[in-house]
């Protein structure tokens, strides 16, 4: 085939060059899903293979148990200090919040499922040039937020989990007959003593596990949310591209008017349909991001102030980084339903500003319809009642910076 100009020649992918596009898409979630045991099972998943699955889940639900339980039990039985008991509140929610996410993520495993298959097809049948560049080049930036949160969450496991403990050092007991290293959940006495060896050591490394896990959860959810976000704004960026060819028609459509037509209605449906079953799949961890997001900024706002002012650098700066992380997070969240709302208006404006006058006779109602479609299309939701926006993350922030300030006048 003769090489002609990239926004005017088909592309004809070879079986490398699609394995090569879906994996831009998603190599990022299947990296953090499978080791969690939430990669969607297919038909040919061997049966050993679920059952291998299927324990991961119930051994990931019983590390996040392992972490709250005791700590709330040491929370309630033996803290007195209530500065202590609000430094572990914090913790104790985001394992709330990650037993949650982990939960409807199993629940949805199925929606996941489908939504990759929808990605793996749309990667399929992309066979012109210009249109693949609009995926692709939504696809990068999907994969760099992913990249960006996965690297925020790190950054604070590593600080909360493992400089905190090596800085602080052994702790000597009460009768100081021996030393042991200081635990991020404490332990409460009325299960096991942890200060003595090796149990104390034990403890920590499967803490340290299941804290690996908790932050894994919330990159592995945030990534699913950025992808399949951003591959719904990739097919409006074709949809586009296809209204504005629709009058004169272009080398890999349809030559009739009515079979050009039919396309993209056809494609309007299909990206409606994926973002309803996104919709689907993130509103219940949208919802518990909203909730523990809020609540958790507050208290990491006040642990930060308190911090500074005991002079301890090393869990003021840790406080800050997890402070970043968390408000990170939830602003992709309200970022990426943005994005998906301003693409869905740009849809209804785009299918005004082509030449649809030139249509002939009653053609020109489909134009009606796509337009009234776009002004009423499916909007990103935490739990179908806030509306995910950049003034919902603004909402949030205000709503945490109120708690705290209540929060420093109360104590």
């Amino acid at each position: 085939m003769k090489n002609l100009p990239t926004d005017s020649k088909e592309f004809t992918g070879t079986d490398y060059e699609y394995e090569k596009h879906v994996n831009l898409s998603i190599q990022w979630n299947r990296w953090l899903l499978k080791p969690i045991g939430l990669w969607p099972n297919s038909r040919t998943t061997s049966k050993s293979r679920k059952f291998v699955y299927k324990l991961i889940n119930i051994l990931c639900y019983c590390l996040i148990s392992f972490l709250f339980v005791p700590c709330t039990m040491y929370v309630f039985l033996e803290v007195e200090d209530l500065y202590d008991k609000l430094k572990l509140l914090g913790p104790l929610i985001f394992c709330v919040m990650a037993f949650a996410k982990y939960y409807s993520l199993i629940v949805h495993k199925a929606d996941i499922c489908e939504c990759v298959k929808r990605i793996e097809l749309d990667w399929k049948y992309m066979k012109y040039a210009k249109d693949r560049d609009a995926m692709i080049e939504n696809a990068n930036f999907g994969r760099k937020l992913v990249i960006l949160c996965t690297f925020f969450m790190c950054s604070g496991f590593a600080f909360y989990h493992i400089i905190i403990p090596i800085t602080v050092g052994r702790i000597p007991s009460e009768n100081g007959n021996l030393t042991f290293i200081p635990l991020v959940f404490p332990f409460t006495r009325y299960i096991i003593d942890t200060r003595y060896t090796p149990t104390n050591e034990i403890i920590f490394s499967l803490q340290l596990i299941a804290g690996a896990l908790m932050y894994g959860i919330t990159s592995a959810a945030c990534s699913l949310a950025a992808v399949f976000a951003f591959h719904a704004c990739g097919q409006i960026e074709v949809l586009m591209n296809w209204l504005q060819h629709l009058i004169d028609g272009r080398s890999d459509m349809s030559n009739t008017m009515d079979g050009r037509i039919a396309n993209i209605v056809r494609q309007h449906v299909r990206i409606l349909k994926f973002l309803t079953l996104t919709e689907k799949t993130l509103q219940q961890i949208s919802f518990v991001e909203f909730l523990g997001c809020t609540m958790d900024i507050c208290l990491v706002g006040y642990y930060v102030i308190m911090e500074w002012k005991s002079n301890d650098v090393t869990s003021a700066v840790t406080y800050i980084i997890l402070l970043i992380s968390l408000t990170f997070n939830i602003f992709i969240f309200c970022f990426i339903g943005e994005i998906v709302a301003e693409q869905c208006r740009k849809i209804g404006e785009t299918s005004y500003m082509i030449e649809w006058y030139r249509l002939s006779g009653k053609k020109k109602l489909w134009n009606v319809l796509i337009i009234a479609m776009s002004n009423s299309s499916i909007k990103l939701t935490a739990g179908n009642m806030v509306e995910l926006s950049i003034s919902t993350f603004t909402d949030v922030v205000k709503t945490a910076v109120a708690f705290l300030n209540v929060l420093r006048t109360l104590t």
